[in-house]
């Protein structure tokens, strides 16, 4: 089917619901390297006012990606329940976007209604949306997932620490750690991204991390971003596996350039549950994304960076996640050219993770080439803050050692928590309180009440 729209003395033909949405994207780079964004800020206009008038009953008739070539395609249909969209059946794209910022819409009616949505119906209203309608909406819509502790109340924000180390050195591990959780970090997970697929250094670091959080009983999870065939070879070895990670994207030929299939995460989740390691929930899958990855595997099908990522929030839902991860900046510049192009692409997987009722954090993060600095990152935290985020990056410096990008660090956790009110995840404030860190108010104490546990937990794991 194709959709038109005039401006002026000028027509504009969208040959088919892929083309609207793509040409009616906000400017980036990745659409123009694939040779799918529009021509003109005018031809953005024009497919925008076409797109607002497309029924979301369209969506369900017409697949961006053929039912019978992919996986993906096949899980959104045959996952849709006629039940929950019945409230919004009778809306376009445009009453749509109207509905989610009244009033009257509240997180009772966007809970009801997150089985009927599917991607591509998300990720189309994202494209009729300024940045405050992305905040605004988000907020409403919390989702809480729990494993050791609770991410995502409202009125809270979780940290990822991320200790990584360029050698995977235990002791260099150990120390960033620490110092993590001496600024009251890592209540999302301790999560280290390791330098070597080694399942023995895998299992290493596993081991080091459970056994300092059992000494001290910290009420965390850990996470070894290792590939999801080494984390079930690593279950079956008995290591000390708590979450389980795998990059995924939103077409089943991407996903097969990661090693993947939705049978083969089926196998890992089933794996993670066998080990009923969780204390307060059993949500343990721990995906991470990020707007390109389609298009740098060739595996996009002219469906435009936006609406494949939205895809892959699809592929994390089926399996019940206790965090998702969208690594906003972490591409590169041929994908987000620039700071404002990475601040809307974060606003609007945020907005759409959660619509689609997946747990979403955000790596807000950039590459040293990219046109974008660390104020950039300040404003899309802040902005993020706002909107509700369930978690971010805790990284020494903001300076990642081992995957050298940026992003954000333990003292920005600090500010956006103080300056928007934010708590940590309960079970964590609490165990932080009883270790002398922080306050009842969640403010840290001073380095000499915190001394006892830093100077015990460097003799444990000997570091001078």
């Amino acid at each position: 089917m194709s959709y038109t729209e005039t401006i002026g003395s000028r027509t504009y033909r969208f040959a088919d619901l892929k083309t609207l949405l793509a040409k009616a994207s906000p400017q980036r780079s990745g659409d123009q390297l694939a040779g799918v964004a529009a021509a003109s800020e005018e031809e953005r206009v024009a497919a925008k006012m076409a797109l607002a008038q497309v029924p979301l009953r369209t969506f369900l008739n017409e697949a961006l990606i053929p039912y019978e070539s992919d996986e993906v395609t096949r899980l959104v249909i045959d996952d849709h329940s006629p039940q929950a969209f019945a409230e919004i059946s009778h809306l376009t794209v445009g009453d749509f976007r109207n509905w989610l910022l009244s009033s009257t819409t509240d997180a009772d009616a966007l809970t009801r209604i997150t089985a009927g949505l599917t991607p591509e119906m998300v990720a189309a209203v994202s494209k009729l949306m300024r940045n405050q309608d992305l905040i605004a909406a988000a907020r409403k819509r919390p989702v809480i997932t729990r494993f050791r502790n609770t991410v995502g109340l409202p009125g809270h924000m979780s940290v990822r620490l991320q200790p990584n180390h360029p050698t995977d050195d235990v002791k260099g591990i150990a120390a960033s750690m620490l110092d993590g959780l001496m600024y009251g970090c890592g209540d999302a997970m301790i999560g280290i991204n390791p330098a070597s697929d080694n399942l023995a250094a895998i299992t290493k670091l596993l081991l080091m991390i459970d056994d300092f959080r059992q000494r001290y009983q910290v009420p965390t999870q850990s996470c070894v971003l290792t590939h999801v065939t080494n984390t079930i070879a690593a279950i079956e070895k008995g290591a000390p596996v708590d979450l389980v990670f795998q990059s995924i994207a939103g077409t089943e030929k991407a996903n097969a350039g990661f090693g993947i299939s939705l049978a083969l995460l089926q196998e890992a989740y089933e794996a993670g549950l066998s080990l009923k390691r969780g204390t307060v929930g059993n949500n343990l899958m721990y995906f991470e994304t990020g707007q390109g990855s389609a298009l740098s595997a060739d595996a996009h099908f002219g469906v435009d960076q936006q609406t494949c990522e939205v895809r892959a929030y699809a592929v994390a839902r089926k399996f019940n996640p206790f965090l998702v991860n969208t690594v906003v900046g972490f591409i590169g510049p041929e994908y987000l050219y620039d700071g404002k192009q990475i601040t809307r692409a974060g606003l609007e997987d945020h907005f759409c993770g959660k619509l689609l009722g997946v747990p979403m954090g955000c790596d807000i993060c950039y590459t040293n080439h990219a046109e974008a600095d660390q104020d950039d990152m300040d404003n899309l935290l802040t902005l993020l803050g706002v909107a509700g985020i369930n978690f971010i990056m805790g990284i020494p410096g903001a300076d990642d050692v081992m995957l050298n990008y940026q992003s954000t660090s333990f003292h920005d956790a600090l500010y956006v928590r103080d300056v928007l009110g934010l708590r940590r995840a309960p079970e964590f404030e609490e165990w932080l309180e009883s270790m002398q860190i922080t306050d009842a108010r969640g403010a840290l104490l001073s380095a000499s009440t915190q001394q006892p546990l830093l100077e015990g937990a460097r003799d444990w794991m000997g570091i001078a």
